[in-house]
């Protein structure tokens, strides 16, 4: 509700803002077309019919159309800083061999943008099945390491797993295929508060209309009441609702159909509130102990409990909606629209980790010690993914990759690489709306 209302109050500053030339443009008789700048009455204040000599005033930019106030700017997540190849820990131990296959993906998206075009080809030049330390020499001529830096200087941070998981399901209802997959609803609304405010970027409202009113969109618990109001954008019906709140929170899976095809789906939107931890809740609830909080944990606990479980996942209002994906695809579907690689792509924050780029991280295997630093690109984002140090390992498709992802809640740190010669802390020139 907090976001809806700050979306009102943008939305009535700018209304004021235009409003006072709109009311005495309407002094003109008639007011058919009004060009810029608008004509003004020297004696009238209000809306009556004007007699004396019209008087041209330019109308000034509004302030808040200028920059946001204080309350609506974005708080700093995080930045990076130049570092050394030497910082990076045990760089020359892993084979970098997929993580160049993977950056070549995201280079489909980053070639036609004038820092990227030069390494994406030098990337594509590297002749195949090379060893790994041509690959390794690869980045190090063409890149430079910046350390990701959060918010309060400290330079660790959560490292957690995601998969693609495999669901039982049809494409029509049945007494054993029974809970909806939903399609993205029409009535979905979007605003993009960057279109107002350029410092908000990556900000967006979700709503759907009601009158003439902007509404906050259904919750989890209001989707799957008995009401059922997107009835009819079934994408398909699988047999466990459990597995379907999890497949929301992996964003995309495949789904065994009745023939012996399988039906991949990928996120499509979402209904906008925020997500919240199943597992916290089960936690302060005195449900579940926090070392039993895994995925596999709280599927357990589900299955123990049918009788509270949809009031425990309707904790979470956040609800994911899906689209079909080809199934020749390589694996699903990231953020920056390109498939991702299985212990190669990683979910970032974008506002302080680009999409598309490589990056170092440097944890720990699951619930071990054992040494994880590995060549990763950031090619998708999350929403529980908050923060400069902050990654989602995908560990791939099927139940081995799902067993790793939901165990995986590791410390870590990471590296971001960039072109040689580009600064990711030069001052963004955001072009004027005028020009």
């Amino acid at each position: 509700m907090i976001q809806f209302i700050r979306f009102f109050r943008v939305h009535f500053r700018i209304s004021l803002a235009l409003a006072g030339p709109a009311m005495l443009a309407s002094c003109a008789s008639p007011p058919a077309i009004v060009p810029p700048p608008i004509a003004k009455c020297a004696t009238c204040e209000v809306c009556t019919v004007c007699t004396a000599p019209v008087v041209v005033a330019p109308i000034p930019t509004p302030v808040e159309l200028i920059a946001p106030p204080a309350a609506m700017t974005e708080p700093t997540r995080g930045r990076l800083e130049r570092a050394s190849w030497d910082g990076l820990l045990n760089w020359n131990a892993d084979d970098p061999t997929d993580a160049l296959a993977a950056f070549l993906q995201s280079c489909s998206v980053l070639a036609t943008r004038t820092e990227w075009s030069a390494v994406c080809a030098a990337g594509a030049a590297v002749p195949g099945k090379s060893r790994p330390d041509i690959i390794r020499r690869y980045f190090r001529e063409n890149f430079e390491p910046f350390k990701v830096v959060n918010a309060d200087e400290s330079q660790t941070g959560i490292v957690t797993g995601y998969y693609e998981p495999l669901l039982r399901g049809s494409r029509v209802r049945t007494e054993v295929f029974k809970y909806p997959v939903y399609s993205q609803p029409q009535d979905l609304v979007s605003v993009e508060l960057s279109d107002v405010y350029p410092d908000l970027k990556f900000k967006r409202l979700r709503g759907r209309i009601v009158g003439n009113k902007l509404m906050p969109y259904f919750e989890r618990s209001e989707i799957e009441s008995s009401g059922a109001p997107l009835k009819g954008l079934e994408l398909a019906w699988v047999d466990d609702a459990v597995e379907l709140f999890f497949l929301q929170i992996q964003g995309s899976g495949q789904i065994q159909l009745p023939d012996g095809s399988r039906m991949r789906v990928g996120y499509a939107d979402q209904n906008g509130h925020p997500f919240r931890s199943l597992g916290g809740a089960l936690i302060r609830r005195s449900q579940i102990r926090a070392e039993h909080a895994s995925m596999a944990g709280i599927k357990e606990w589900a299955r123990r409990n049918p009788a509270k479980i949809q009031q425990f996942m309707n904790i979470n209002p956040s609800y994911v909606f899906f689209k079909e994906l080809s199934g020749d695809l390589s694996g699903p579907i990231g953020t920056l629209g390109v498939p991702l690689t299985g212990e190669r792509s990683i979910a970032v924050d974008q506002r302080v980790v680009p999409l598309g780029v490589p990056v170092f991280l440097a944890t720990t295997f699951p619930n071990t010690k054992t040494e994880l630093n590995r060549l990763m690109v950031a090619q998708d984002t999350g929403g529980a993914i908050y923060g400069a140090v902050r990654a989602d390992f995908y560990w791939g498709f099927g139940d081995a990759a799902g067993s790793q992802a939901g165990r995986m809640k590791q410390q870590g740190r990471m590296w971001v690489l960039l072109p040689k010669g580009y600064d990711p802390n030069a001052p963004l020139v955001v072009p004027s709306k005028t020009q």
